[in-house]
């Protein structure tokens, strides 16, 4: 439970800013800077409170796993929505790459600890 909690923290702060500056609480129909912002303040945010709860030592558990695979689906959305509409979408993929590898980096680990 204080996993989902502490993971759900960045999500709570993202939908409130998306809120008080754009009145909506749909991102994916946001322009590019705009869902850039959002999405820097979702991905920082989820891995700080991921390396907060590694600063516990607490272990990864599968609600960090699906918080990582949500906020990547909603980027690849984002993504497949602009390239559908021929925007530039070059920073967004960059985040995604950048995100797909640090998130095969934990689950290595998290797979190697499960193996032991």
């Amino acid at each position: 439970m204080k996993k989902l909690i502490i993971h759900s923290v960045p999500v709570v702060i993202g939908f409130i800013w998306l809120m008080t500056v754009h009145l909506t609480f749909n991102p994916v129909i946001l322009k590019g800077p705009d869902f850039l912002k959002f999405y820097v303040i979702l991905v920082l945010g989820f891995y700080a409170s991921f390396f907060m709860l590694n600063s516990l030592k607490e272990t990864i558990s599968g609600t960090t796993f699906y918080f990582a695979g949500f906020i990547f689906l909603l980027g690849i959305i984002k993504l497949i929505r602009g390239v559908i509409l021929g925007k530039p979408v070059g920073f967004l993929v960059v985040i995604l790459i950048a995100e797909g590898i640090v998130t095969l980096v934990f689950i290595s680990g998290y797979v190697n600890e499960k193996i032991k």
